[in-house]
């Protein structure tokens, strides 16, 4: 049973992340963005963001707080808590990168054709409780009808909402191209910055035995962080391959794991003028 997409986070394979991200002197940087970009929902990136800089994240907000400025006025937050947002986020490299807003323009990420249904752009819109979050459901909710909440608590999917800060999308290509983003505004990143963490490679399919792999290439996270435009690389960031059995109906793609936890995600097709 699926659960809408609730105000917590989990790993695509529906694991945790392979890989225990390391920030530089307790400040978020490129190892939390490949963390988080290899995750589908919340309570993973939460997950991600928690393992070195979750303190410095705290120390932000606390000092937007305490600023005095208007909820909607981030310049006064920026000038006051600029240098607790340098202390954050780990410094721009001396070299600044390139964006890469269309990867799957580059014939390196191609690797053959996908069935014609399952091309397009999706939005994930639900996701299957893992079992140790099963576990956590609280007395008199039943594990299939509980969602995530942001502080790890279960709550009844009719009152789990979507959280306004999290949003993502699987965006495939006729050519065999993938890329998967995360958008992370203030809520999570601090009064005035805001990430898109992208990662893209090769969608390999089995029609045969409905799996589909995602091969990543790389991946950058790009964004205003402390007043300026930012452009962060993941290209030497550690990857996993995850495969999935698939099944899309209509406007529907559901992705279930194929490891011990099952864990599925649910999809909806965006028309063209849903894009974000």
């Amino acid at each position: 049973m699926l659960s809408s997409v609730p105000a917590g986070a989990q790993a695509p394979q529906g694991q945790a992340p392979a890989s225990r991200p390391r920030a530089l002197a307790g400040r978020c940087g490129a190892a939390n963005w490949v963390c988080v970009s290899q995750c589908i929902d919340i309570t993973c990136v939460e997950r991600c963001l928690a393992e070195g800089c979750e303190e410095a994240l705290v120390a932000l907000a606390r000092c937007a707080q305490k600023s005095g400025c208007g909820p909607d006025d981030s310049a006064c937050v920026a000038r006051t808590c600029g240098k607790q947002c340098e202390r954050t986020f780990e410094p721009a490299p001396p070299s600044p990168v390139k964006e890469t807003p269309d990867p799957c323009a580059e014939a390196s990420v191609e690797a053959g054709k996908v069935p014609k249904k399952m091309v397009g752009r999706w939005s994930l819109e639900a996701a299957s409780l893992r079992p140790e979050e099963k576990a956590r459901v609280v007395e008199g909710t039943g594990a299939a009808d509980a969602g995530v909440t942001a502080d790890g608590g279960v709550v009844a999917v009719a009152d789990a909402m979507p959280r306004a800060d999290y949003e993502r999308w699987l965006e495939v290509t006729p050519t065999g191209c993938f890329v998967l983003r995360s958008r992370l505004e203030d809520a999570t990143l601090g009064r005035g910055n805001e990430l898109e963490v992208r990662r893209w490679g090769t969608l390999v399919v089995n029609e045969k035995e409905d799996t589909v792999e995602l091969r990543t290439v790389s991946g950058q996270a790009v964004g205003p962080v402390c007043g300026k435009p930012r452009v962060i690389s993941l290209a030497k960031g550690k990857f996993e391959n995850r495969t999935y059995s698939y099944e899309v109906t209509k406007d529907t793609l559901t992705l279930t794991a194929e490891t011990p936890s099952v864990q599925t995600f649910q999809f909806r097709r965006q028309q063209p003028e849903q894009g974000p």
